[in-house]
């Protein structure tokens, strides 16, 4: 034996080189004294000899090459009982078992796996299955017919590819975002948090009772989320309540719907522009989106910005990444069946003139990526916010203030009537807060989950308030007013900013020395 037969044990499939045993070959009609039985029988010969044909296509090789998957073959045994052993054998290592109701004198015999050619050599084959049935013509001549299926060992039909890729997509549909839920906790390379929830209120009721300590000493740059650019009030509330303050405040002027690495460039000017302009180091609120733009500005700029920068803080933020970005355009989720994604195209690029990658941008994928190339700097100080929305019944009667509109004047002096433009932006919070919850057993707002939201190496605030994602930013016509507002919760959230870089500062004050 050459060193290119396999040894023994080793599969190997069942090749023919005889004619009789390629795919188009047809068997001989059977039965040729009965019309009747005989015309059934070429019948389903045709048909087998036709669904082997397509099984060959999409499961075995071409006798030239080496077979993989398995082949169905159909013999004549008219005086072939030694044929077949010797052509069964030519293919090398044969293991069969064989169930035989009638043995033709010269046919191989098979004992334990091993079948023994007339020579008296002996193979092995990985998996084959050899039946032989006798079947008797009018005439009382005996003929033998004879299946044998072949079956490799290293067989990969396309058929079951199909098949186990079908199954892999329904589980990957079922499971969707949850094995990402959380990775960021989960990541052993990601600097741990500290909770500063008792903090946060204690200043939040500081702020209630009048007392309010944000220095003057910086400039208070707000940067605001996904489609804020289709909302005029988009932090208005918060900026008109710090410049009560004499505090200086702007609202950053960039394109919402933007990648996250051209709108980290714009806030990059931003923030040269603001420190250039009025000296001052510039602290930066970011909501929504707006906190991964702002964060991302930091990690990739920060040489340029680190003497110009005292701190970040993010509410609402989906840092590590969005199930709904995430189960809207990932391949195999459930916007795949429903065209979600194309609908979102021509939400994001047709009609508001964005760009598709700013909501890809927030999938998992995409922030996993982008963090293991950009990292936070340790000596950034660093603030986090998450909420969990009201899922109650009443919440489905909450309307958001997101515009006015005025009516014009009808005499002269008379100042222009101003209407509020709502929607029920609470009402679609809660659906999607209740959806999260029911499919991955997690809390959110609504849009962020509350582990995603959780800046690694930040100090995190977990307000026990049921307060969704627009809330943040538009206020509600039905707030409570026993209750602190948006503005009152970004200036504590920023407040804690301020003493989290001093303690920062300080702490590496102690270690340079």
């Amino acid at each position: 034996m050459d060193s290119g037969t396999p040894k023994t044990g080793e599969s190997n499939s069942l090749l023919g080189n005889n004619d009789a045993l390629r795919n188009d070959w047809v068997a001989p009609p059977l039965l040729t004294s009965v019309p009747a039985l005989n015309d059934a029988a070429s019948y389903l010969a045709d048909k087998t000899s036709y669904l082997t044909r397509c099984f060959t296509d999409f499961s075995v090789e071409p006798a030239s090459r080496k077979a993989d998957g398995q082949e169905m073959m159909t013999f004549a045994a008219g005086g072939m009982g030694g044929s077949l052993a010797r052509d069964s054998v030519l293919s090398g290592n044969v293991s069969a078992v064989s169930e035989v109701s009638y043995t033709a004198i010269d046919a191989p015999r098979i004992h334990d796996g091993t079948t023994r050619n007339f020579g008296g050599e002996s193979s092995q084959n990985s998996s084959t299955i050899v039946q032989s049935t006798n079947t008797i013509n009018a005439a009382g001549e005996s003929s033998q017919n004879v299946s044998a299926v072949v079956q490799s060992a290293h067989s990969n039909p396309v058929g079951i590819s199909m098949f186990q890729g079908l199954i892999e997509r329904v589980q990957k549909t079922v499971r969707g975002s949850a094995d990402d839920i959380g990775w960021l906790q989960r990541d052993s390379e990601m600097p741990p948090v500290e909770d500063g929830t008792e903090r946060f209120m204690e200043i939040l009721d500081e702020i209630r009772h009048g007392v309010h300590r944000l220095p003057n000493s910086v400039v208070y740059l707000l940067v605001p989320g996904l489609f804020s650019n289709h909302g005029p009030l988009y932090f208005v509330n918060t900026k008109t309540s710090f410049s009560k303050m004499g505090l200086t405040c702007h609202i950053a002027k960039i394109h919402s719907e933007a990648s996250v690495e051209k709108n980290a460039r714009e806030i990059k000017e931003y923030i040269e522009e603001i420190y250039w302009g009025a000296n001052k180091r510039v602290l930066l609120l970011g909501h929504s989106k707006g906190g991964v733009d702002a964060a991302a500005a930091l990690s990739m700029y920060w040489p340029d910005l680190k003497d110009k920068v005292a701190g970040l803080a993010l509410a609402q933020s989906p840092y590590g990444g969005s199930p709904i970005a995430s189960d809207i355009l990932r391949e195999g989720q459930l916007g795949d069946y429903v065209n979600m994604r194309k609908l979102m195209e021509i939400l994001i690029c047709k009609v508001i003139k964005g760009d598709m990658q700013a909501l890809e941008d927030l999938t998992y994928e995409r922030r996993k990526q982008f963090l293991r190339k950009h990292h936070l700097p340790g000596e950034l100080p660093v603030v986090s916010l998450h909420t969990e929305a009201n899922i109650s019944p009443a919440v489905l009667a909450t309307l958001s203030r997101v515009a006015h509109a005025e009516l014009p004047m009808f005499s002269a002096g008379q100042q222009p009537t101003k209407l509020p433009v709502v929607m029920p932006l609470g009402a679609a919070m809660a659906a999607c807060a209740q959806l999260l919850q029911i499919r991955y057993g997690e809390k959110s707002d609504g849009l962020v989950t509350c582990r995603d939201a959780e800046v690694p190496g930040s100090v995190v605030v977990r307000p026990g308030r049921k307060l969704d994602h627009a809330w943040m930013v538009y206020s509600s016509l039905n707030d409570d007013p026993s209750e602190a507002d948006a503005s009152q919760v970004c200036e504590a959230l920023l407040l804690l900013l301020v003493n989290v870089g001093h303690k920062k500062r300080h702490e590496l004050a102690q270690k340079g020395e």
